[in-house]
């Protein structure tokens, strides 16, 4: 099915208890991301989407719980001059993660069919070609048996004004403002136009697109958290491993541990 950005624009505000809800959805992934690292999974999120349309926002909140030593967030910016000098897809390389390790994507490999696409930033002839290499690269993912989750947080230009309007008049969020931001603004059309050919050819059966109305925060953030967890559940083992016969065996021995029978609550 084509997926059209203007289906995504309601803007609902988050009807139920969102701190509740929330509280339960993190507590929820920080049992996910427990199994994650037993198994010794690999897990790619990518978070894709409008300037000020939330990503940050929804990541901060879904790693809340999580143990750091076993995940990674990489703001993607322009890329280095090493960088350049490679396939565009090498700096992607270095930052997958290995066994037991989630890596965040905040932006990511589809710069090429977006940002560089719309700035000019590399021929034509090279984004062309970059949507079959991104799903060559992915399902190469995939096949390796890493799970790959990747959001796209979708707002209007109104609400887009009145976020970045916002964070002008609130100063320690300026920051977050650059003249990029107003830059791409300006460009709506054309990236609309990029981002409508990047679902049509990379919206694959192996790597599908999730796409979130940002235009509330709230609604946002518990829609995407709700799809991590579910695409996670459903790709992790759903049972946890006996315990370590020798790690049961000292226990005995320091402090008269005895191991006890969960076949019946299994």
């Amino acid at each position: 099915m084509t997926i059209n950005l203007s289906d995504y624009e309601s803007g609902d505000q988050y009807d139920g208890d969102y701190d509740a809800a929330l509280e339960a959805l993190q507590d929820r992934l920080a049992h996910i991301h427990f199994k994650h690292i037993i198994h010794g999974s690999r897990s790619i999120l990518v978070f894709e989407g409008w300037d000020a349309a939330g990503k940050g926002g929804a990541i901060r909140r879904m790693t809340g719980e999580w143990d750091p030593r076993y995940y990674d967030v990489w703001p993607i910016g322009a890329p280095t001059r090493e960088e350049k000098d490679r396939h565009f897809l090498w700096r992607f390389w270095q930052k997958l993660p290995g066994s037991r390790e989630i890596g965040v994507f905040d932006r990511s490999w589809y710069g090429r069919v977006l940002v560089e696409r719309v700035e000019g930033f590399c021929e034509p002839a090279d984004w062309k070609r970059g949507y079959d290499e991104i799903n060559e690269f992915e399902a190469q993912q995939i096949d390796g048996g890493t799970n790959l989750v990747k959001l796209f947080f979708h707002t209007t230009q109104e609400e887009q004004d009145a976020r970045l309007t916002k964070r002008l008049d609130t100063p320690h969020k300026r920051w977050k403002i650059t003249t990029e931001d107003f830059r791409n603004r300006e460009k709506r059309g054309a990236y609309l136009d990029a981002m409508h050919d990047m679902f049509e050819y990379t919206d694959t059966r192996w790597a599908p697109w999730k796409v979130i109305d940002g235009n509330d925060k709230k609604s946002a953030r518990i829609a995407a958290l709700t799809h991590v967890a579910e695409t996670l559940e459903a790709a992790l083992p759903k049972d946890l491993p006996d315990a370590d016969p020798a790690l049961v065996t000292l226990a005995h021995e320091a402090f008269g541990y005895e191991a006890k029978d969960w076949s019946a609550t299994k």
